[in-house]
This record gives structure tokens, sequence and C-alpha cells, in this order.
């Protein structure tokens, strides 16, 4: 694209190749953009909440993924319109920055812009309607504040942590061992916190997954998990008090850098070379035991890959290794084998001395998909305990919160006179989208469900009143424990503000041609 003027100054723009391209401006752009979001939030809306629907997502070499998800649910899509891949990297932002509510970040952008779209027809500029829209952000990021509680936790007193935890896990397709998955989540977490800091490195916090077993095998290991054998089958299996040795080079001989070729033309020639290579193992193999018996090291753990030749003679010298072990796994056992008085091996390593900086679980289920879903549900309950650490305040789920602020910012649209009103009322009539898909998503009248809880609300003055999605009998959710970080329900609000004020200012695109 390129701009240039005519005889009389008056400026006009010149496309290349503007035959193969299509150009939407002004209403025209905001509406296919808005058209775009929308689309992307009408399908994760029917997966929010406990009772939200799974979603069956297939990759082009044949893999099938089964989730819930909305990170992952996007992640997996093929995604070409540009505004459709801000919605996939808003999920992903929300995703990073708290490891929850992926979902209702995407159902809410997609209802500011669904009302966004009521406004510009009603010929209000996008301008002041994304000025409206960041007034009522600061009002319910204030009121999601004001209404927060804090609860207090220790090492031995994690209830609070692990409620919060069932919570995210209440939507999960592990929903049957929520309780037992929470707890593990909570201890792991707690095993590697530093709660004078308040800070958690979930780096430290391995998953693994094995296919076979049920969902109830899952387990919590101090220690360090590596799927590993011994390089020898006639080395021992068990080892205890074990003095590992890491190695980061190869048991081979080097190799030169350039082309090289050995004519070999008599059996003399052979068996020096072969002499000569043996030898060099034994070198290596000698070393290893020399640095074996100066540290006590009783265990060889290499990064790279054993010849045949250095795994027999380091049989025969009885030092057992294992070979192939990922860099990662080897920084982890280095953190948890500081000590001089190390771990059990057989397959894992147990009872680590530094065991507050390295955690490894297990999940153990039937096929390959169910892991992965686990691995992603408890990857959602670790972030929410990190999130619970950093800052102990919570609001009440349900779509309770989502309610309470809806109310505050429809009244505080009346402190302001200009045209943004309409755009702050609109962003309370969408923060009752939340709440209208988890009815709808749990087989409730979704328009009765909200109006009698939001009347309930503003009658007994109750931010705790939500959707009663279980079935439970009551729509107080501190009676149904059911809690959400606020930080991560301020991240909702904030990001989702951000990227349709984005979406808003588009009001020129040009792209390539179907045809």
């Amino acid at each position: 694209m390129a701009m240039t003027f005519d005889e009389f100054g008056r400026p006009f723009i010149i496309l290349r190749e503007q035959e193969q391209k299509t150009r939407l401006r002004g209403l025209d752009a905001q509406k296919a953009n808005i058209a775009a979001g929308k689309a992307v939030a009408r399908i994760l809306r029917t997966s929010l909440g406990p009772k939200g629907m799974d979603k069956m997502l297939q990759s082009p070499d044949g893999e099938v993924t089964i989730t819930n998800d909305g990170a992952t649910i996007l992640e997996q899509m093929d995604v070409d319109n540009q505004i459709a891949k801000l919605m996939v990297e808003l999920s992903r932002s929300q995703d990073y920055e708290i490891g929850d509510g992926t979902t209702g970040v995407v159902v809410m952008a997609g209802a500011l812009l669904e009302h966004a779209q009521k406004l510009l027809e009603r010929g209000i500029h996008p301008i002041r309607i994304a000025e409206g829209y960041e007034m009522a952000s600061r009002v319910a990021v204030d009121h999601l504040e004001r209404i927060s509680h804090k609860f207090e936790f220790s090492a031995t007193n994690v209830e609070s942590l692990i409620q919060t935890c069932m919570t995210t896990l209440s939507s999960k397709i592990v929903n049957r061992c929520k309780r037992s998955l929470a707890e593990i989540a909570v201890k792991a977490v707690l095993a590697v916190a530093d709660l004078e800091r308040k800070d958690v490195n979930l780096d430290l916090i391995k998953v693994e997954g094995k296919v076979g077993g049920k969902l109830e095998d899952t387990e919590l290991i101090y220690g360090i998990v590596v799927d590993k054998d011994m390089s020898h089958p006639q080395m021992p299996k068990h080892i205890e008090d074990a003095k590992i040795a890491i190695l980061t080079c190869p048991f081979e001989p080097p190799k030169p850098k350039t082309k090289h070729k050995v004519d070999i033309d008599t059996v003399e020639n052979f068996q020096t070379l072969r002499e000569q290579e043996q030898k060099y193992f034994d070198d290596m193999v000698q070393k290893c035991k020399k640095v074996a018996e100066d540290v006590g090291a009783t265990l060889v753990i290499c990064q790279w890959g054993f010849d045949d030749e250095a795994n027999h003679l380091l049989m025969h010298r009885d030092l057992p290794a294992v070979r192939w072990v990922g860099g990662v796994e080897l920084e982890l056992i280095a953190i948890a084998t500081v000590s001089n008085d190390i771990c059990v091996f057989c397959v894992r390593w147990e009872n680590c001395a530094k065991i507050s900086r390295v955690d490894t679980r297990e999940a153990g289920q039937g096929n390959k998909m169910m892991i992965e879903e686990t691995k992603r549900s408890l990857h959602d309950a670790l972030c929410v305990a990190r999130n619970l650490i950093r800052n102990n305040s919570i609001v009440y789920g349900g779509g309770s919160a989502e309610i309470s602020c809806s109310i505050a910012v429809d009244a505080a649209a009346d402190k302001y006179p200009g045209v943004e009103q309409y755009a702050i009322r609109a962003f309370a009539d969408a923060l009752d989208a939340v709440p209208m898909a988890l009815a709808e998503n749990s087989g409730l009248q979704p328009i009765e469900t909200l109006s009698a809880v939001k009347s309930q609300q503003i009658k007994d003055n109750n931010s705790c009143c939500g959707i009663d999605c279980n079935d439970v009998g009551t729509n107080d959710m501190r009676e149904q424990n059911v809690f959400e970080t606020l930080i991560g329900k301020q991240q909702q609000i904030l990001l989702s503000t951000q990227v349709v004020k984005m979406v808003m200012k588009i009001d020129d695109v040009i792209s390539p041609s179907e045809f």
C-alpha cells in the first residue's frame, strides 16, 4: 500500500495487486471484526462451568483431543481470521498469567463485542465506546476488591486452598476425584513454595502420565520420576543411599568434524583399532570409577548414550548407569540431590534432601486422551494454588462476582453524563453473560435464573449469591464452598476489555481475496 497525491494535492491510496485483495472500511470493518470475535466466543460458551460440554478436536495427523479447557481448544483450532487469532491470544494470556479462567475471559470478550455492535448501530463512535468500557472496567475491578475476602492458611491449615482448587477442578472431566487431586495440587505447591516471600516456582513441579490404571491411582511423589531403565539389564534395579555422578558428555570416541575414511585391510589393523577403542572406553570408565571413589558415587547418570563397549565395562566395574536422561531432569536431580545423603533409585528418586525444591506427580489413566486432560486439569489447579499463595484474596464463584459487578457498574453509570454512559451500561449487561451461560449450560432457564439471583443479591445485599449449577439447593456460594481467586477474576475483566478496545479501534481491513 502506498499514498500519493493528484495534481490538485489531494491524497489517494494505491493498493498493489488490488484486484487480488479485499478491503473493508469504517462500520463494515468493525462489524466484520466483531462477528469474528463473537464466533470464537460462541464456540467456548457451551464449555463454561461445571456442567459445560467438552469439545473433540482432531489434529492433521489424526490425534484426537477431548477437553473443555478454553486455552487448549483455541490452541488446537485452525484459525485464519486475524481478530479470531486475537481471541486465541487473549485466552493464552489468561492461561499464562493466571492458569485458570481461559474460557470465561473469551466469553466475556464476546459479550462485550456483542453489546458494542448494538452501540455502533445506534451511531455511537467506537472511541467513545472504548472509553466507556475502560471506565466500567475500573469500576468493576475496584468493586471486586471491595467484595473480596481474605483467608489465612499455613502449611498445616490448607483447607481453603483445597476448596478453591476443587472449584477449578469441578468443571473438568476429572471432577469425580476433585478432592484428592486438589489435595495433591496443594501439597505439591506447598512443597516448592516460599511462604515468607509468597513465591512459587512451578518449574520445580513435574507432571508425568502413564497409560493404565485408574484416576484414583494418581499419587504425589516427593522426589523425581525419570522414566528410564538401567543401561544394562544385569545392573541392580534398586539402590539405597545412592551417590549420583551426573555426566553431560557421551561415552563414545570423539568424532572428527570433517568427513573421514578409515581403510582396514588386515586383521592386525582391525585388532589394533579395536584395542584402541577398548582402551579409550576403559579409561573413561576408570575416570568415572575414580570420581565415584572420591565422592562416593554409586550411580552414573548420563545425558547422552553409552556405547555397547562402555556399557559392558560399566557393568563389569560394578558401576550402575542410566543413559539418555534429559537436561531438564538432570537439572532437577542436581537440585534435589545437592546434599550428600541422597535418595532411593527405583525408576524414581524419592526422599531427596532438597525436597522443598523438587516435586513430582504421577497421573495414571486408562488412555492417552484422559492422561492429557488430567495433566491440563492439574496444571489449572496448581496455578490456582500458586495464585492464592501470592495473593490470598478470593471472590465467590457461580457467577456471583459478575452479577455483583454488573449491579455496581450499572449504578455507577449515572455518575457519567456523557455518551460513555451508554457504553458503561452495555458493559454491565455484558457481565451478565457469564452467569447466564452457567445457567444455560446447567439446564436451567437462563433469564429467569439470572433475574432471580440478581434480585436476591439486591434484596439481601449479599454478593455471594450465584447460579446453583450443581442443584445443591442454595444460591449462596459460601455454603457451597465455591471460590475463585481475586486476581484471576480481575485479570479476566482487564484482559477482555483491552482486547475489545483494540478491536473497536480497527476501521480499515485489507486482506487477500478469497479468489
